[in-house]
């Protein structure tokens, strides 16, 4: 691996956490920039590279430095949104993988990209967020499918929405730069 590829590997992971401590709390998923980050590191970096950069972020956070919206460490994996942060390691993956196919992607491709990069993170993160909830919280608190969605994806749309615009229009501008210089 190249040292560049190594630098941007961990810029990503670093802009990753630091889109996790600009956010609203809020009582299962906090609003945060994380997304915003994740999905440039997929259209910027490609498939693998961005990849790696999520895991590299997940992996910081697991063994104990802080850069989850609520603290890090193993136990993590405990918090109902942990899901969502895995889903921005395929989120990342997915984004690279359609928009590295093509020699020069349009508003279109990078656009479809992001999208069908935002749904894998709601379908992964709804998922987990039902399963910790059913099986590993107390007895009673139990939830259908339905709320997951209604408590970790309906509040966020419009603004994940926004941050998905904004990472497909300046992409259009960013990417043809960063490959003439690499």
């Amino acid at each position: 691996m190249k040292t560049r590829d190594m630098l941007l590997i961990a810029l990503f992971a670093a802009l990753t956490a630091v889109g996790g401590f600009l956010n609203i709390p809020t009582p299962t998923v906090p609003f945060s920039l994380q997304f915003l980050f994740c999905a440039y590191a997929g259209v910027l970096l490609g498939s693998r590279n961005a990849l790696l950069s999520q895991l590299l972020y997940l992996a910081i956070g697991l063994i104990g430095v802080p850069v989850f919206t609520k603290g890090g460490g193993i136990g993590y994996v405990l918090q109902p949104s942990f899901g969502f942060l895995l889903g921005f390691a395929i989120c990342a993956f997915i984004i690279g993988f359609i928009v590295e196919r093509a020699s020069k992607p349009g508003i279109l491709r990078i656009s479809a990209a992001v999208l069908l990069g935002l749904v894998s993170t709601y379908v992964i993160g709804a998922l987990y967020l039902y399963l910790i909830t059913n099986y590993l919280a107390a007895p009673g608190n139990e939830i259908d499918f339905r709320t997951a969605v209604a408590w970790g994806v309906t509040p966020f749309i419009v603004f994940d929405l926004i941050k998905a615009a904004i990472v497909s229009v300046t992409s259009i501008k960013i990417l043809p730069v960063l490959r003439r210089f690499f």
